[in-house]
């Protein structure tokens, strides 16, 4: 009877710490989205729709070595990059702007159809963005960062591969203090702003295709 209870006093001191090798304590990373500002209607100029009967397709951005990841990128004086701590993008970066350029193109651009496509074939034509900068400043003397977004992106037509125009937005946005939503809503503002310029600039190249 003794061996019995020794036995399941040792089964249960096991399991107790078993369990508690699996309990994560650890508190969720932050999560953060980026979304587009929508444009005005009387914004359009007139017979914008009509003239714009196009189908685009968004691929997935190309993003350099060391932003290709959910983190939130920070940029020192000596040119090291780091992460900020418990933060994440809401996915990786190549995902979170692929979705925001689509969202500028409904909000900034009166194009037919604008989606988010593997494949260059399923829509007439075709937009390819590469992330050259994106991430968070801080100056030599200390404070809040300046966000700084560079995009390089390219217009093509899906039939022959050929590229019809080039934009190429850079844009830097002030942190209003070194909070993390302040230094958040100014990477909102520097991508909303980037993203809308390439999408009114390619609708305009669009123009009468």
């Amino acid at each position: 009877m003794k061996r019995i209870l020794l036995l399941g006093l040792i089964g249960l001191t096991l399991a107790a710490c078993v369990g508690s090798l699996f309990k994560n304590k650890i508190a969720p990373p932050t999560m953060y989205a980026l979304s587009a500002t929508p444009k005005s209607a009387l914004d359009d100029p007139p017979g914008a729709a009509a003239s714009n009967a196009v189908d685009l397709a968004v691929l997935k951005p190309r993003v350099r070595t060391g932003l290709d990841t959910d983190r939130i990128a920070a940029l020192y004086p000596d040119r090291r990059m780091d992460y900020f701590a418990d933060v994440r993008w809401t996915g990786p970066l190549d995902e979170v702007l692929q979705d925001l350029a689509v969202q500028e193109f409904h909000a900034n651009a009166a194009l037919r159809n604008v989606s988010a496509d593997a494949s260059v074939f399923a829509s007439t034509y075709w937009l390819e963005i590469e992330v050259i900068d994106f991430q968070a400043e801080y100056p030599p003397a200390g404070g809040a960062p300046t966000v700084h977004v560079l995009l390089q992106a390219r217009l093509g037509n899906s039939a022959d591969r050929r590229v019809l125009a080039r934009f190429e937005p850079e844009v830097r946005e002030a942190a209003a203090d070194n909070r993390m939503s302040a230094i958040v809503n100014a990477y909102n503002r520097a991508a909303d702003k980037a993203l809308a310029e390439i999408a009114a600039s390619a609708a305009q190249a669009l123009l009468g295709k």
